[in-house]
């Protein structure tokens, strides 16, 4: 197989670009530095695209050396044919290769070799033969044995073991298994049932529900697994069963009265007890790593818009954790995220100290100059947010607050990472920094995190944990990275995700800079232990050095560009400290021909654009383009909310079929995919909205008891209620395609709205 033209049509990219990019992956450059600094080479490839051929390569790769195995087992046994050679060779897919390989996989005892050891293979021959001119039955009296571990009691015995050899036989089949696999997948069914159907539970949608294969969405299949795995639901796959039968014995069935029928109940054995329970499994576990490769991309999407959301800079803010019984913990940090001071107070049940803490409150917001509260939304938070929101009128303060997601604060603040940062605090005075901290400097705050504990996933701990992680890694990389880090204040949890850095690597440039004083130029970074020039080249680019020897450090153009982007500057009439004084606004303009300039610089059309960009603005931060987080005076409660009421909330997390927002109350509202657009058909929510915008929401029902809101982004009425959701109307042509007399259709449940127990799911 050739893999980089096979990975090229299936990125759509040229043949030249995938050589290119995985010759520099295979000298060990990283996806970031590729993107960023490789441009010329690679055609351009971004960091998505980087991750597609990268992953597909490992895949292709993979299969190229399972061939090479499966072939020289196959060929020590004797058995290898040009044909088969060349089926394997040509297979495309792990699965294909299986297949060719099962008939010589050295096999567990089965009943096939079993009877075997019996000697019972001549007569599987010549019932398969079907040139029987008499009752088999006379053949198979030749059979019977009294010999010890070959017994064979009766001709019928004889019979049953030579029909057990000749299914196993037609089990192996590839082409057969092909097709069975295939016809499944377009006609069969996913059925499931209840294993109580009295019980309550938040799969009760499912209690008894059928839906084709071919078009079942990937958040069901998830939520399905999970119910079957609490043991709530019963799962199976319906397939074509009558069809696939036909097609297995017009395929292996001749024209002989004395074996028909043999043949027929040995085929349908072969199918009900060999294939179907594989296939079954091989189906189900294809559409589960389909749907956790959709769920995985999601989060990945979710945890990316997050991760960049802008800081909020130059404010002392002042961190909530809110609680009951154990108290609100305090804890201000300065502009530069230094912990000013720390408190616990007491103003939710059972204590209701309301008037002592605010008095503190005021205290530590006069005594710091607190601009801003961040209050967590965890438990407590709705009448911790009363009380900020009271205080702020009753006591006219110029501070805004805004309400934080804090997930995964509590897993900082218990890690060995916050114990080694903050030695002195407890876990809930940590968790209270961080919460302060996630609103100045959110990817700083949140590389701390596990990610699949930042709450913006759907089932993440029900997926291959191995691929989220990845996947997952390989985002918060591209993000540190597109922002890149100043390598004087820069932590170690920060460091490690900047191309070809190590953690090792990382503690080492902290403790350089904790022993020699801050960097004064990138080339220092080749002082540190154990980061080489190999090293110094991949991260280089994304250290950013203010106020040092060069300016140039304080930028994202790359070392190894220095030389063209100071001609550059010479030719132009400028100098290298015309970075700092802001004269290179306009720098493009002072370019007449890019080609040109970049042949006399030495250097590529795309990395002279990427000088003239960044010295325009030196050190631009990419999230200063992100929609600001939305700070508030006043609170809402439910009961304040009425249907058609305005409001502008920003988008908190995106699945499958839908976004949570929220607009000022602890609950965030649902927004259904239905209601994104009332213009176009939305196939999936990530298409209109990302984590962190700004969005205008209308509130189309409040059910205060359940906790639900129910939002529309179609702010017309008249329009909404033309798309008015009902169980799911992203999947109305799903449910045609599953036939007359699907359950589904007898029996409508609320599916995707019914928010019962969704926490559960989202994390």
């Amino acid at each position: 197989m050739d893999i980089a033209k096979k990975i090229a049509e299936e990125l759509e990219i040229k043949v030249t670009q995938v050589e290119a990019a995985v010759k520099l992956i295979d000298e060990g450059c990283t996806i970031p530095f590729i993107a960023r600094y490789r441009k010329e080479v690679t055609g351009a490839l971004n960091d998505e695209q980087l991750r597609n051929l990268d992953e597909r390569l490992k895949y292709l790769r993979n299969l190229e050396d399972r061939k090479t195995q499966v072939l020289a087992s196959i060929e020590e046994q004797g058995k290898l044919t040009e044909e088969l050679k060349a089926a394997i060779t040509a297979a495309e897919t792990m699965v294909l290769v299986e297949d060719l390989y099962r008939p010589y996989k050295q096999k567990r005892r089965t009943r096939a070799t079993i009877a075997k050891e019996k000697g019972l293979e001549p007569l599987a021959q010549f019932i398969y033969a079907q040139e029987a001119t008499e009752d088999v039955e006379v053949k198979a009296a030749e059979f019977i044995s009294d010999e010890e571990g070959k017994e064979v009691a009766t001709a019928q015995d004889a019979i049953a073991g030579a029909l057990d050899i000749i299914a196993e036989q037609i089990s192996d089949v590839a082409d057969y298994r092909t097709y069975i696999r295939d016809i499944t997948m377009k006609e069969g069914k996913l059925v499931v049932t209840a294993k109580d159907e009295k019980a309550e539970s938040v799969y009760e949608n499912y209690y008894d529900y059928s839906e084709a294969l071919s078009t079942i969405p990937g958040h069901r299949i998830l939520a399905i697994n999970r119910g079957e795995d609490e043991k709530f639901l019963t799962v199976k796959v319906e397939a074509p069963e009558e069809r696939i039968l036909r097609y297995l014995e017009k395929n292996i069935l001749k024209d002989n009265a004395f074996t028909a029928e043999y043949l027929k109940n040995c085929i349908a054995d072969a199918y009900g007890r060999l294939i179907a329970p594989a296939i079954e499994r091989e189906i189900r576990s294809s559409l589960t790593e389909t749907a956790e490769d959709g769920a995985i991309k999601v989060f990945g999407k979710n945890l990316e818009q997050l991760l960049l959301q802008p800081p909020i800079a130059g404010k002392v803010v002042l961190g909530w954790d809110p609680a009951f019984r154990t108290g609100c913990k305090l804890a201000v940090v300065d502009p530069t995220g230094k912990v000013l001071a720390t408190k616990v107070i007491y103003p939710t049940e059972p204590h209701n100290k309301v008037a002592e803490s605010k008095a503190e409150v005021k205290k530590l917001i006069d005594k710091y100059h607190v601009n801003l509260i961040s209050c967590g939304n965890g438990t407590a938070s709705r009448e911790s947010e009363k009380i900020i929101s009271d205080m702020i009128h009753e006591m006219n303060l110029p501070v805004d607050y805004v309400i934080t997601n804090e997930a995964g604060a509590s897993v900082y603040s218990a890690s060995k990472l916050a114990t080694e940062e903050f030695p002195d605090f407890d876990v809930a005075q940590r968790s209270a920094v961080s919460i302060a901290r996630r609103v100045q400097d959110p990817l700083a705050e949140l590389v701390k995190i596990d990610p699949k504990s930042i709450g913006v996933g759907q089932y993440q701990h029900d997926m291959n944990q191995k691929k989220l992680e990845n996947t997952l890694t390989g985002v918060v990389e591209d993000s540190v990275n597109k922002v890149g880090v100043d390598l004087n204040t820069a932590s170690a949890s920060l460091l490690e995700y900047i191309s070809g850095i190590s953690k090792a690597v990382a503690k080492n440039i902290v403790e350089y800079r904790e022993t020699n004083g801050r960097f004064t130029n990138r080339k220092q970074l080749l002082k540190v232990a154990k980061l080489g020039p190999k090293a110094f080249e991949q991260c280089a680019g994304f250290m950013r050095i203010s106020g040092g020897d060069n300016p140039l450090d304080a930028t994202s153009v790359h070392p190894e560009s220095y030389e063209a982007a100071t001609k550059l500057l010479t030719l132009l009439g400028y100098d290298i400290n015309s970075i700092t004084s802001g004269e290179l606004i306009g720098l493009k303009s002072k370019v007449e021909d890019f080609a040109k300039m970049a042949d006399e610089l030495g250097i590529g059309t795309m990395t002279l654009e990427d000088i003239v960009k960044e010295l325009e603005k030196p050190g631009r931060d990419p999230r200063d383009e992100m929609p600001k987080p939305i700070l508030r005076k006043d609170v809402l409660d439910m009961k304040d909310l009425t249907p058609g009421m305005i409001l502008k909330g920003t988008v908190r997390n995106v699945i499958d079929f839908g976004a949570f927002v929220d607009i000022g109350v602890h609950q965030d509202g649902l927004v259904h995919i239905s209601q994104m657009s009332s213009t176009k058909r939305v196939e999936h929510p990530l298409d209109v909205v990302r984590v962190g915008d700004i969005v205008d929401v209308r509130v189309i029902d409040v059910d205060i008891p359940k906790a639900r809101i129910s939002l529309s982004m179609i702010l017309d009425e008249k329009e909404a209620a033309n798309r008015k959701y009902t169980k799911d109307n992203s999947n109305n042509k799903n449910n045609r395609n599953n036939g007359k007399g699907n359950r589904q259709d007898r029996k409508p449940k609320k599916e995707g709205l019914n928010l019962s127990g969704l926490a559960k799911f989202m994390h």
